[in-house]
């Protein structure tokens, strides 16, 4: 006879979590401390919880889960970057990438294993997708490298970017609370502000943002801001195109205010003419932006390359010249694949 699977006891609210202690003739306030355990504590197992009695762990053990995102493989990169392998409940892998620079410290996050979009640069696309990751799993992610950061480089971890393995927007429910036990008093307690989501661009989901009230901040992987060109390259392109999204982000950005990053990776001969700028330049005039053009990152099984020095300076200063805010973003991370669109969850060496 099959039995359903005990639930994960990180996917349960204080008040789910109070029910079962009083139906267990529990205090309540041992809900309370168990809660504080889980996310602000940030604890890896039962056994951790030492201000709770053995036979409350024990009826624990024995009514829930406790699936967690475990560190199984470190690597550093010459420039200080480190890329960690996580290994889950289930055996599946995904990778997280923890970047120092002169005044932050980065955390990218994964939020599904693999990847269903395909993108045509990405190694994360060619995996496909396996499954989303659940609110535990991405919070480990952050708790670990939130360790890891003061280990390193002796100081705190300043910022969290989802924009490791996997689509965001399409674990919806399980990142939004995963940014609230980040965020939350009862958590780790970190700014909002600090914290950005990237999306390829899904519509009705970056309306679903706006209708919800979100405090972080959201990005949009754009590349191409030709719309075959796009459609080409990012076959998602082809149900949820240039002019939806741009009509999401105006819904976006006159509910929020916010000003919008978009994150343009520049591939020789394929988006990086003046052309291409111009194209950009005119889809970032239907709200405040702010672009972060990025250095591509050789992927295996593809014929994408990095474009010229000359090719990048001439589309930048297109852009500037157009009073635009450009960042550009250089590679972190190249030697041990841990760059932008390099993720695979591949064993590290």
């Amino acid at each position: 006879m099959l039995t359903a699977e005990k639930p994960d006891i990180r996917n349960l609210s204080l008040d789910e979590i109070q029910i079962f202690f009083t139906q267990n003739n529990e205090k309540p306030f041992r809900a309370r401390q168990l809660y504080e355990w889980l996310w602000k504590k940030a604890a890896g197992s039962f056994d951790q919880m030492t201000n709770l009695s053995k036979p409350i762990r024990e009826k624990l053990i024995e009514n829930f889960t406790f699936h967690t995102a475990k560190p199984d493989k470190i690597v550093k990169s010459s420039d200080g970057t480190i890329k960690i392998l996580f290994r889950l409940f289930d055996d599946n892998q995904v990778e997280g990438v923890l970047i120092p620079s002169k005044n932050r410290v980065t955390a990218c996050i994964s939020s599904q294993v693999g990847c269903a979009l395909g993108c045509k640069f990405c190694a994360t696309g060619q995996l496909g997708f396996t499954r989303n990751l659940h609110l535990g799993e991405i919070f480990d992610q952050v708790t670990t490298m939130a360790r890891l950061a003061v280990e390193n480089y002796q100081t705190s971890l300043s910022h969290i970017v989802y924009m490791g393995m996997g689509e965001p927007l399409l674990n919806y429910t399980n990142v939004l609370k995963s940014i609230e036990m980040i965020t939350s008093a009862n958590g780790l307690g970190m700014s909002p502000q600090r914290i950005t989501v990237s999306t390829v661009g899904l519509p009705k989901m970056i309306k679903q943002l706006a209708d919800d009230g979100v405090k972080f901040n959201l990005a949009l992987s754009l590349h191409f801001a030709d719309n075959m060109k796009r459609s080409a390259f990012m076959p998602i392109n082809i149900q949820n195109t240039i002019p939806q999204i741009t009509e999401a982000l105006k819904y976006y950005h006159s509910k929020t205010g916010d000003r919008l990053s978009i994150e343009y990776i520049l591939f020789n001969n394929r988006n990086d003419s003046l052309s291409d700028a111009r194209l950009l330049a005119e889809f970032c005039r239907n709200f405040p932006v702010k672009v972060n053009i990025i250095e591509y990152n050789m992927v295996k099984n593809t014929d994408f390359q990095k474009t010229d020095e000359a090719k990048q300076t001439a589309f930048i200063e297109f852009l500037e010249n157009k009073n635009m805010v450009v960042n550009l973003r250089r590679s972190r991370g190249k030697d041990i694949a841990a760059a932008c669109g390099q993720l695979a969850g591949e064993s590290v060496e």
